[in-house]
């Protein structure tokens, strides 16, 4: 064991996007439990080629006593890494492989939609879809008409696909149920990086619902992006109730996440 540079992963901010697993040459990061892990210490030169790729920030260079870093074992590593790719793929053990970015919009051709779909395709332009989990880096994201709608609402509206969901990148949650000021912080981070078009809040009459709107009103405080906030409010008997334009508020920087 000696003193050096190697990685360290903070899993609280860690999202399990795996945009670092590539990024590390020598195959020392994968996903396990839903999260980056460094595999072995004597894998990470400590250099600190992931870096730049994390979108939550979750990866730093510390200083501390670990393995010395083995470049033979690396190799062989690798090289076990490369006679697996030839085998049929096996999600990695505790691994999410339903949480890998996906951009839906290049539609199935007519003659390759589901039985069942009576010609009228899914709206969803990417995956995944909740605020949890997408990168704020994801490329689907940028230059996009975002929205962003309470979990409920697909069920309520019937036709949400073709009236909300068309054209825009979606992100789902629940005011309720989730951290609120965690989808500040990640939807903060998604407007600064993302340079969105617009941004769409479809919530439920309910009153905790009305917490999605305070989520985005203050994300947009915060990254002082200029972009325009519509609200439109569904009754769960499935009619639109409201529909209506946001002003810029100041205010919302001075709420705590409490008060969301």
């Amino acid at each position: 064991m000696v003193v050096r540079k190697i990685v360290e992963i903070d899993e609280e901010k860690c999202n399990g996007c795996g945009e670092c697993i590539p990024n590390c040459a020598e195959g020392a990061l994968q996903i396990v439990n839903g999260k980056a892990r460094l595999v072995k210490e004597q894998y990470c030169d400590g250099l600190g080629a992931c870096l730049g790729t994390c979108p939550m920030d979750a990866i730093r260079i510390i200083e501390r006593e670990a393995e010395e870093f083995d470049e033979e074992a690396v190799e062989e590593h690798l090289a076990q890494h490369d006679d697996r790719q030839q085998q049929p793929a096996v999600p990695p053990s505790g691994g999410c492989p339903g949480m890998a970015m996906m951009d839906l919009r290049e539609r199935l051709p007519e003659s390759a939609r589901p039985a069942g779909s009576a010609g009228r395709p899914s709206a969803l332009a990417q995956w995944p879809v909740q605020l949890m989990l997408v990168p704020p880096g994801a490329p689907f994201l940028q230059g996009a008409d975002l929205l962003l709608a309470a979990d409920c609402v697909a069920f309520a509206l019937a036709d949400f696909h073709e009236r909300f969901l068309a054209g825009r990148s979606l992100l789902l949650g629940c005011p309720k149920l989730d951290d609120a000021a965690f989808y500040v912080e990640k939807l903060t981070a998604i407007l600064r990086q993302a340079d969105v078009s617009s941004l769409t809040v479809v919530r439920m009459e309910v009153p905790c619902c009305s917490g999605l709107t305070a989520v985005a009103r203050r994300a947009i405080a915060e990254s002082a992006v200029d972009v325009a906030l519509r609200e439109v409010v569904v009754g769960v008997r499935g009619q639109v109730l409201q529909e209506h334009e946001h002003a810029p508020d100041a205010g919302a920087l001075k709420k705590s996440p409490e008060t969301l």
